[in-house]
């Protein structure tokens, strides 16, 4: 199919930025460009008709890392690496926060917890130790004497079993992913930028002069491009060190009496949860087949479901009826570091991908700094 002359000229028009993905950091990177743009011609493309990457699909954890993620981060980035990326998280939550209305979003700062099992035992300890030492660096970021607390485990933690620790990140929070969302489209449109959904993008020709090849083959040409599509950013520009990694969620029904509030993380993260309200939320397991949820294909596998239902029955819900009402699965953006890609490629084309897992937290700070990179060619 080919574009009318109305279509081409009017609907489609000059593009003067053209942003694939409408995710966290597609639409905030839209609406910085707008804020300091107002009157150009800002077009966002994406592929499905709902917003089908990590950004409508995560569990809404408003968190900047935990003890055993940040101690794992270090053999791999280094403590400086690590700590000013960390930063740029906190950073970016507040920049979410702000922009969206903490009462729009539903933030809750219930704080987050790392939880030890009775397998936990050697990184409980080490944990334990690094804690002290991770506040006085945290202390100029987050303002707080005491961003981590150990607490009490001895009678059972909030209702469940075998809990041998627990680390409290005092400044972690969860919001709503789908007011966010909403208030995020919401923000973009009444600024002007334009959204198409359902938009097929299969190649980027010329980076300089930047042309989108479609499905049918028909092209759109942009002044400026900027690749948003985190986790899919492979599928466009191969040699980006882009890993596409599955995550699979499960939502229950509402359980009277819920004990679980806040955010949680358990195994190194592996496993997370949360509740929403009086439901509980679970997801992850990628450990349990590492190969098999790098993956770019939405979807459910056996040995991820057994894992989640092992995890609330035996660990989280022990004893207690419940029903799972929603099953999902969500592709991330990894990488050999967890820092995320923002440059200039070529020309007039830019990426800003590979947000580790932290699309929530480090998405809105990434965009502004993408926008920024972008106006400085222009």
């Amino acid at each position: 199919m080919s574009f009318s002359f109305w279509e081409k000229e009017i609907l489609i028009g000059k593009i003067d930025y053209g942003i694939i993905g409408c995710g966290i950091v597609g639409l905030n990177t839209a609406i910085n460009l707008k804020l300091k743009k107002p009157g150009a011609r800002v077009v966002i493309f994406e592929r499905g008709f709902l917003p089908n990457g990590a950004s409508t699909r995560n569990a809404g954890f408003a968190c900047i890392g935990s003890v055993s993620e940040l101690l794992s981060d270090i053999q791999i980035m280094g403590e400086d690496a690590v700590f000013e990326l960390v930063e740029r998280r906190y950073l970016g939550l507040e920049k979410l926060k702000k922009r969206c209305g903490e009462g729009e979003i539903q933030y809750e700062g219930l704080g987050g917890f790392e939880i030890f099992g009775t397998q936990d035992g050697h990184n409980k300890d080490q944990c334990f130790e690094a804690m002290e030492e991770f506040n006085k660096k945290l202390f100029s970021i987050t303002k707080t004497e005491k961003t981590y607390e150990k607490l009490d485990t001895k009678n059972a933690f909030m209702g469940m079993l075998g809990i041998q620790g627990a680390i409290k990140n005092t400044v972690e929070g969860q919001i709503n992913t789908g007011q966010m969302m909403e208030r995020l489209l919401k923000i973009a449109k009444d600024m002007g930028v334009i959204i198409f959904f359902g938009i097929d993008i299969r190649k980027i020709i010329n980076y300089n002069e930047p042309r989108l090849v479609l499905a049918d083959d028909e092209m759109i040409s942009v002044r400026n491009l900027i690749l948003c599509t985190n986790g899919f950013a492979k599928d466009l520009m191969p040699e980006l060190e882009v890993i596409p990694a599955r995550n699979q969620v499960w939502v229950t029904k509402p359980i009277s009496g819920l004990k679980i509030k806040g955010s949680f993380h358990y195994l190194e993260g592996y496993y997370y949860f949360r509740n929403v309200g009086e439901r509980l939320l679970i997801g992850g397991g990628r450990h349990l087949d590492k190969e098999g949820e790098t993956t770019a294909e939405q979807g459910e596998t056996a040995i991820i479901q057994d894992g989640l239902k092992d995890m609330v029955e035996n660990i989280i819900l022990p004893g207690i009826s419940y029903q799972v009402e929603y099953k999902w699965s969500g592709i991330m953006g990894l990488g050999p570091t967890k820092k995320p890609i923002i440059k200039a490629i070529e020309g007039r084309t830019f990426v800003a991908v590979r947000m580790g897992g932290m699309g929530v937290a480090i998405g809105s700070l990434v965009a502004e700094e993408v926008a920024d990179l972008v106006l400085s060619y222009d």
